[in-house]
Protein backbone atom coordinates (compact mmCIF):
# COMPACT_ATOMS: atom_id res chain seq x y z
CA UNK A 1 0.00 0.00 0.00
CA UNK A 2 1.23 3.83 -0.81
CA UNK A 3 -0.85 5.40 2.31
CA UNK A 4 1.46 6.25 5.07
CA UNK A 5 -1.54 6.05 6.98
CA UNK A 6 -1.55 1.70 6.17
CA UNK A 7 2.40 1.56 6.19
CA UNK A 8 2.06 3.02 9.94
CA UNK A 9 -1.02 0.81 10.97
CA UNK A 10 0.73 -2.28 9.25
CA UNK A 11 3.93 -1.82 11.06
CA UNK A 12 2.07 -1.51 14.68
CA UNK A 13 0.58 -4.65 13.88
CA UNK A 14 3.81 -6.45 12.42
CA UNK A 15 5.28 -5.03 15.58
CA UNK A 16 2.49 -6.26 17.73
CA UNK A 17 2.85 -9.96 16.35
CA UNK A 18 5.96 -10.70 15.93
CA UNK A 19 5.67 -9.52 20.00
CA UNK A 20 2.63 -12.12 20.37
CA UNK A 21 5.71 -14.88 18.69
CA UNK A 22 8.30 -14.04 20.99
CA UNK A 23 6.22 -14.29 23.90
CA UNK A 24 4.99 -17.55 23.02
CA UNK A 25 8.79 -18.82 21.89
CA UNK A 26 9.83 -17.49 25.62
CA UNK A 27 6.79 -19.74 26.95
CA UNK A 28 7.66 -22.47 25.00
CA UNK A 29 11.53 -22.73 25.74
CA UNK A 30 11.14 -21.88 29.34
CA UNK A 31 7.92 -22.94 31.00
CA UNK A 32 8.56 -25.98 31.28
CA UNK A 33 11.75 -25.41 33.08
CA UNK A 34 10.82 -23.17 35.31
CA UNK A 35 7.69 -26.08 36.26
CA UNK A 36 9.96 -28.41 36.74
CA UNK A 37 12.24 -26.34 39.08
CA UNK A 38 9.29 -25.97 40.94
CA UNK A 39 7.59 -29.48 41.33
CA UNK A 40 10.03 -31.39 40.51
CA UNK A 41 11.78 -32.04 44.20
CA UNK A 42 8.67 -32.99 45.46
CA UNK A 43 7.62 -35.37 42.60
CA UNK A 44 11.28 -37.23 42.84
CA UNK A 45 10.58 -37.60 46.65
CA UNK A 46 6.97 -39.42 45.69
CA UNK A 47 8.34 -41.54 43.19
CA UNK A 48 11.28 -42.90 45.62
CA UNK A 49 7.90 -43.72 47.97
CA UNK A 50 6.39 -45.37 45.55
CA UNK A 51 8.85 -47.03 42.71
CA UNK A 52 9.77 -50.62 44.07
CA UNK A 53 13.54 -50.77 45.37
CA UNK A 54 16.33 -50.72 42.86
CA UNK A 55 17.26 -54.39 42.68
CA UNK A 56 13.65 -55.38 41.63
CA UNK A 57 13.58 -56.74 38.41
CA UNK A 58 13.32 -54.45 35.54
CA UNK A 59 9.13 -55.41 34.74
CA UNK A 60 8.45 -54.25 37.76
CA UNK A 61 10.01 -50.78 37.66
CA UNK A 62 8.18 -50.35 34.22
CA UNK A 63 4.81 -51.62 35.92
CA UNK A 64 5.26 -49.38 38.58
CA UNK A 65 6.55 -46.22 36.78
CA UNK A 66 3.82 -46.81 34.91
CA UNK A 67 1.10 -46.83 37.72
CA UNK A 68 2.44 -43.94 39.21
CA UNK A 69 2.33 -41.52 36.42
CA UNK A 70 -0.94 -42.52 34.81
CA UNK A 71 -3.07 -39.98 33.53
CA UNK A 72 0.35 -37.20 33.26
CA UNK A 73 0.80 -35.71 29.86
CA UNK A 74 4.77 -36.28 30.19
CA UNK A 75 7.57 -38.99 29.19
CA UNK A 76 9.60 -40.49 32.34
CA UNK A 77 12.17 -42.56 31.81
CA UNK A 78 14.27 -44.45 34.72
CA UNK A 79 18.08 -45.11 35.12
CA UNK A 80 20.49 -47.32 37.01
CA UNK A 81 22.85 -45.75 38.95
CA UNK A 82 25.24 -46.78 36.22
CA UNK A 83 22.87 -45.32 33.78
CA UNK A 84 21.33 -48.53 32.12
CA UNK A 85 17.56 -47.44 31.25
CA UNK A 86 15.46 -49.67 33.66
CA UNK A 87 11.78 -48.07 32.22
CA UNK A 88 9.96 -45.88 30.25
CA UNK A 89 6.47 -44.92 29.90
CA UNK A 90 4.64 -42.22 27.86
CA UNK A 91 7.82 -40.98 25.46
CA UNK A 92 11.48 -40.81 25.93
CA UNK A 93 12.56 -37.39 27.56
CA UNK A 94 15.33 -37.32 25.67
CA UNK A 95 18.27 -34.80 26.54
CA UNK A 96 16.46 -32.38 27.42
CA UNK A 97 14.02 -34.08 30.10
CA UNK A 98 14.35 -32.82 33.66
CA UNK A 99 16.71 -35.53 36.03
CA UNK A 100 15.97 -35.84 39.62
CA UNK A 101 18.34 -38.07 42.07
CA UNK A 102 16.83 -40.72 44.01
CA UNK A 103 18.06 -42.05 47.28
CA UNK A 104 19.08 -45.01 45.97
CA UNK A 105 21.14 -43.70 43.44
CA UNK A 106 18.91 -44.18 40.25
CA UNK A 107 17.27 -41.45 37.98
CA UNK A 108 14.38 -40.39 37.17
CA UNK A 109 14.19 -38.47 33.91
CA UNK A 110 10.81 -36.58 32.87
CA UNK A 111 9.79 -33.94 29.88
CA UNK A 112 5.94 -32.73 29.78
CA UNK A 113 4.37 -32.33 26.66
CA UNK A 114 4.35 -29.35 24.39
CA UNK A 115 0.89 -28.05 24.39
CA UNK A 116 0.08 -23.99 23.73
CA UNK A 117 -3.16 -23.52 26.19
CA UNK A 118 -6.35 -22.54 24.51
CA UNK A 119 -6.72 -19.61 26.66
CA UNK A 120 -3.31 -18.23 26.51
CA UNK A 121 -3.62 -17.84 22.66
CA UNK A 122 -6.77 -16.92 23.24
CA UNK A 123 -6.00 -13.73 25.90
CA UNK A 124 -3.00 -13.06 23.44
CA UNK A 125 -5.49 -12.13 20.39
CA UNK A 126 -7.51 -10.54 22.44
CA UNK A 127 -4.92 -8.33 23.26
CA UNK A 128 -3.83 -7.96 20.01
CA UNK A 129 -7.42 -7.21 18.66
CA UNK A 130 -7.37 -4.37 21.44
CA UNK A 131 -4.50 -3.04 20.40
CA UNK A 132 -4.92 -2.93 16.88
CA UNK A 133 -8.35 -1.14 17.51
CA UNK A 134 -7.29 2.02 19.80
CA UNK A 135 -4.15 2.21 17.42
CA UNK A 136 -5.96 2.99 14.07
CA UNK A 137 -7.67 6.30 15.30
CA UNK A 138 -4.55 7.62 16.47
CA UNK A 139 -2.27 6.45 13.45
CA UNK A 140 -5.02 7.53 10.99
CA UNK A 141 -5.40 11.37 12.77
CA UNK A 142 -1.49 11.90 12.33
CA UNK A 143 -1.57 10.93 8.36
CA UNK A 144 -4.47 12.81 7.73
CA UNK A 145 -3.12 16.26 9.14
CA UNK A 146 -0.06 14.99 6.80
CA UNK A 147 -2.71 14.61 3.72
CA UNK A 148 -3.71 17.86 4.62
CA UNK A 149 -0.75 19.37 4.08
CA UNK A 150 0.09 17.53 1.07
CA UNK A 151 -2.97 19.29 -0.31
CA UNK A 152 -2.27 22.54 0.55
CA UNK A 153 1.12 21.99 -0.82
CA UNK A 154 -0.72 21.15 -3.94
CA UNK A 155 -2.81 23.51 -3.95
CA UNK A 156 -0.50 25.93 -3.80
CA UNK A 157 1.81 24.45 -6.42
CA UNK A 158 -0.95 25.05 -8.40
CA UNK A 159 -1.26 29.15 -8.51
CA UNK A 160 -3.96 29.84 -4.88
CA UNK A 161 -1.13 31.59 -2.65
CA UNK A 162 -3.44 32.62 -0.32
CA UNK A 163 -3.69 28.57 0.50
CA UNK A 164 -3.10 27.87 4.12
CA UNK A 165 -3.29 24.92 6.42
CA UNK A 166 -4.81 24.70 10.31
CA UNK A 167 -2.40 23.94 12.93
CA UNK A 168 -3.58 21.68 15.39
CA UNK A 169 -1.53 20.20 18.40
CA UNK A 170 1.93 21.12 19.43
CA UNK A 171 4.07 18.37 17.63
CA UNK A 172 6.21 18.13 14.67
CA UNK A 173 3.44 18.06 12.33
CA UNK A 174 1.99 21.15 13.78
CA UNK A 175 5.66 22.39 13.65
CA UNK A 176 5.67 21.56 10.01
CA UNK A 177 2.27 23.50 9.36
CA UNK A 178 2.95 26.26 10.99
CA UNK A 179 6.27 26.49 8.88
CA UNK A 180 4.12 25.64 5.89
CA UNK A 181 2.24 28.91 6.22
CA UNK A 182 5.08 31.31 6.76
CA UNK A 183 6.57 30.00 3.87
CA UNK A 184 3.25 30.44 1.60
CA UNK A 185 3.23 33.44 3.41
CA UNK A 186 6.36 34.49 2.28
CA UNK A 187 5.77 33.24 -1.23
CA UNK A 188 2.57 35.43 -1.78
CA UNK A 189 4.31 38.40 -0.44
CA UNK A 190 6.91 38.21 -3.24
CA UNK A 191 4.95 37.03 -6.21
CA UNK A 192 2.22 40.40 -5.11
CA UNK A 193 5.68 42.60 -5.35
CA UNK A 194 6.52 40.87 -8.59
CA UNK A 195 3.08 41.61 -10.10
CA UNK A 196 2.68 45.17 -8.87
CA UNK A 197 6.38 45.73 -10.58
CA UNK A 198 5.90 44.15 -13.40
CA UNK A 199 2.25 46.30 -13.80
CA UNK A 200 3.81 49.39 -12.66
CA UNK A 201 6.59 49.07 -15.11
CA UNK A 202 4.67 48.10 -17.86
CA UNK A 203 2.39 51.34 -17.51
CA UNK A 204 5.52 53.41 -17.17
CA UNK A 205 7.44 52.25 -20.50
CA UNK A 206 4.19 51.94 -22.42
CA UNK A 207 3.38 56.05 -21.18
CA UNK A 208 6.97 57.06 -22.51
CA UNK A 209 6.65 54.55 -25.57
CA UNK A 210 3.50 56.69 -26.49
CA UNK A 211 4.76 60.25 -26.86
CA UNK A 212 7.65 59.29 -28.54
CA UNK A 213 5.42 57.32 -31.49
CA UNK A 214 3.45 60.92 -30.99
CA UNK A 215 6.72 62.42 -31.26
CA UNK A 216 8.11 60.46 -34.84
CA UNK A 217 4.59 61.34 -36.30
CA UNK A 218 4.76 64.89 -35.43
CA UNK A 219 8.57 64.93 -36.76
CA UNK A 220 7.53 63.18 -40.10
CA UNK A 221 9.18 65.26 -42.86
CA UNK A 222 9.75 64.53 -46.28
CA UNK A 223 12.68 62.52 -46.44
CA UNK A 224 12.02 61.35 -43.55
CA UNK A 225 10.10 58.18 -44.11
CA UNK A 226 12.25 55.73 -43.87
CA UNK A 227 14.04 56.93 -39.96
CA UNK A 228 10.47 57.58 -39.13
CA UNK A 229 9.41 53.87 -40.35
CA UNK A 230 12.47 52.40 -38.48
CA UNK A 231 11.41 54.05 -35.49
CA UNK A 232 7.97 52.85 -35.26
CA UNK A 233 9.10 49.27 -35.59
CA UNK A 234 11.66 49.93 -32.93
CA UNK A 235 8.59 51.03 -30.76
CA UNK A 236 6.19 48.51 -31.75
CA UNK A 237 9.04 45.76 -31.22
CA UNK A 238 9.14 47.60 -27.38
CA UNK A 239 5.69 47.59 -26.87
CA UNK A 240 5.33 43.43 -27.80
CA UNK A 241 8.44 42.65 -25.62
CA UNK A 242 6.31 44.12 -22.61
CA UNK A 243 3.64 42.25 -23.66
CA UNK A 244 5.25 39.04 -23.61
CA UNK A 245 7.01 39.89 -20.44
CA UNK A 246 3.89 41.02 -18.63
CA UNK A 247 2.39 37.27 -20.56
CA UNK A 248 5.24 35.25 -19.37
CA UNK A 249 4.72 36.22 -15.94
CA UNK A 250 0.98 35.87 -15.62
CA UNK A 251 1.81 32.38 -16.74
CA UNK A 252 4.01 31.79 -14.00
CA UNK A 253 1.79 32.34 -11.30
CA UNK A 254 -0.60 29.59 -12.57
CA UNK A 255 -3.52 31.44 -13.20
CA UNK A 256 -6.95 29.71 -13.77
CA UNK A 257 -7.93 29.06 -17.28
CA UNK A 258 -10.97 29.98 -18.53
CA UNK A 259 -12.27 26.31 -20.11
CA UNK A 260 -14.32 26.46 -23.02
CA UNK A 261 -14.99 23.85 -25.72
CA UNK A 262 -12.28 25.06 -28.72
CA UNK A 263 -12.31 24.28 -32.30
CA UNK A 264 -8.52 23.75 -33.23
CA UNK A 265 -8.38 23.31 -36.67
CA UNK A 266 -11.03 26.29 -36.82
CA UNK A 267 -8.52 28.44 -34.38
CA UNK A 268 -5.34 27.27 -36.69
CA UNK A 269 -7.37 28.63 -40.03
CA UNK A 270 -7.89 31.98 -38.70
CA UNK A 271 -4.65 32.30 -37.84
CA UNK A 272 -2.71 30.85 -40.62
CA UNK A 273 -4.92 33.12 -42.98
CA UNK A 274 -2.85 35.63 -41.25
CA UNK A 275 0.27 34.89 -42.99
CA UNK A 276 1.60 34.49 -46.27
CA UNK A 277 3.20 31.09 -46.99
CA UNK A 278 1.43 29.12 -44.49
CA UNK A 279 -0.75 25.78 -45.59
CA UNK A 280 -3.23 23.99 -42.87
CA UNK A 281 -3.89 20.28 -42.75
CA UNK A 282 -5.41 17.96 -40.08
CA UNK A 283 -8.26 17.14 -38.45
CA UNK A 284 -10.95 18.42 -36.46
CA UNK A 285 -10.30 18.49 -32.96
CA UNK A 286 -11.63 19.99 -30.34
CA UNK A 287 -10.09 20.14 -27.22
CA UNK A 288 -11.29 22.27 -23.56
CA UNK A 289 -8.91 25.05 -23.09
CA UNK A 290 -8.28 28.81 -23.02
CA UNK A 291 -8.85 30.30 -26.65
CA UNK A 292 -6.78 33.13 -25.96
CA UNK A 293 -4.00 31.64 -24.83
CA UNK A 294 -4.13 28.98 -27.66
CA UNK A 295 -4.56 31.60 -30.27
CA UNK A 296 -1.13 33.12 -28.83
CA UNK A 297 0.35 29.48 -28.52
CA UNK A 298 -0.08 29.18 -32.38
CA UNK A 299 0.51 32.85 -32.94
CA UNK A 300 3.70 32.46 -31.88
CA UNK A 301 4.73 29.43 -33.44
CA UNK A 302 3.91 30.49 -37.06
CA UNK A 303 5.45 33.86 -35.86
CA UNK A 304 8.84 31.83 -35.09
CA UNK A 305 8.15 29.83 -38.34
CA UNK A 306 8.10 32.41 -40.49
CA UNK A 307 10.95 34.79 -38.98
CA UNK A 308 13.43 32.04 -38.55
CA UNK A 309 12.72 29.75 -40.75
CA UNK A 310 12.22 29.14 -44.55
CA UNK A 311 8.51 29.03 -46.49
CA UNK A 312 6.84 27.08 -46.80
CA UNK A 313 5.63 26.67 -43.50
CA UNK A 314 3.21 23.85 -42.47
CA UNK A 315 0.57 23.43 -39.71
CA UNK A 316 -0.95 19.85 -38.48
CA UNK A 317 -3.58 19.79 -36.57
CA UNK A 318 -4.27 15.97 -35.30
CA UNK A 319 -5.49 14.25 -31.97
CA UNK A 320 -3.37 15.48 -28.74
CA UNK A 321 -0.92 17.31 -31.41
CA UNK A 322 -0.02 20.90 -33.24
CA UNK A 323 2.87 20.30 -35.45
CA UNK A 324 4.34 23.60 -36.96
CA UNK A 325 7.09 22.28 -40.02
CA UNK A 326 8.88 24.89 -42.29
CA UNK A 327 11.62 24.10 -45.13
CA UNK A 328 14.67 25.58 -43.47
CA UNK A 329 17.65 23.99 -41.50
CA UNK A 330 17.05 21.48 -38.67
CA UNK A 331 18.29 22.89 -35.57
CA UNK A 332 21.34 20.47 -33.81
CA UNK A 333 19.97 18.32 -31.47
CA UNK A 334 22.34 20.02 -28.59
CA UNK A 335 19.61 23.43 -28.92
CA UNK A 336 16.33 21.82 -28.77
CA UNK A 337 15.81 22.54 -25.10
CA UNK A 338 17.56 25.90 -25.35
CA UNK A 339 15.12 27.13 -27.87
CA UNK A 340 12.54 27.11 -24.88
CA UNK A 341 14.69 29.28 -22.23
CA UNK A 342 13.10 33.05 -22.08
CA UNK A 343 15.33 35.34 -24.11
CA UNK A 344 17.57 32.74 -25.98
CA UNK A 345 19.20 33.57 -29.15
CA UNK A 346 20.63 31.07 -31.69
CA UNK A 347 24.48 31.50 -32.27
CA UNK A 348 25.17 33.57 -35.44
CA UNK A 349 21.17 35.31 -34.53
CA UNK A 350 21.39 39.07 -35.70
CA UNK A 351 19.89 39.98 -32.37
CA UNK A 352 16.86 41.86 -34.10
CA UNK A 353 13.30 40.38 -34.67
CA UNK A 354 12.03 39.14 -31.56
CA UNK A 355 12.66 38.70 -27.89
CA UNK A 356 13.38 35.60 -27.52
CA UNK A 357 10.17 34.72 -25.21
CA UNK A 358 7.46 33.32 -27.93
CA UNK A 359 8.51 29.67 -27.49
CA UNK A 360 8.98 30.48 -23.51
CA UNK A 361 5.37 31.32 -24.00
CA UNK A 362 4.43 28.56 -25.88
CA UNK A 363 5.88 25.45 -23.82
CA UNK A 364 3.77 27.94 -21.18
CA UNK A 365 0.77 27.52 -22.25
CA UNK A 366 1.04 24.01 -23.18
CA UNK A 367 2.03 22.40 -19.55
CA UNK A 368 -1.10 25.05 -18.59
CA UNK A 369 -3.28 22.85 -20.84
CA UNK A 370 -1.72 20.33 -19.42
CA UNK A 371 0.63 19.12 -22.31
CA UNK A 372 4.34 19.85 -23.21
CA UNK A 373 6.47 21.67 -26.65
CA UNK A 374 9.45 19.90 -28.27
CA UNK A 375 11.27 20.26 -30.94
CA UNK A 376 11.63 17.47 -33.47
CA UNK A 377 12.68 18.45 -36.95
CA UNK A 378 9.85 21.33 -36.45
CA UNK A 379 7.57 22.61 -33.20
CA UNK A 380 5.62 19.65 -31.80
CA UNK A 381 2.66 20.43 -29.11
CA UNK A 382 0.87 17.87 -27.11
CA UNK A 383 -1.60 17.49 -24.39
CA UNK A 384 -3.27 14.56 -22.46
CA UNK A 385 -4.00 11.26 -24.54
Amino acid sequence: MRRLYARLYLALLASLALFAVAAAAVWWTLGEDVWAQRQGAAFGRIAANVLPPAAAPPAEQQVALERAVAGVPAGFALYAPDGKRLAVTGFDPGRRAWKARLPDGRLLAMRAERRVPGVFVLALALILAAIAAGAYPVVRRLTRRIERLQKAVESLGSGDLATRVEVRGRDEVARLAESFNAAAARIEALVGAHRSLLANASHELRTPLARIRMGAELMRTPGDEKRVADLQRDIAELDALIDEILLASRLDAAPPLAREEVDLLGLAAEECARYEGVSLEGEHVTMRGDPRLLRRLLRNLLENALRHGKPPVVVHIKKNQIEVRDAGAPIPQAENEKLFEPFYRRPGSSGTGGAGLGLAIVRQIARQHGGDARYENGFVVTWGE
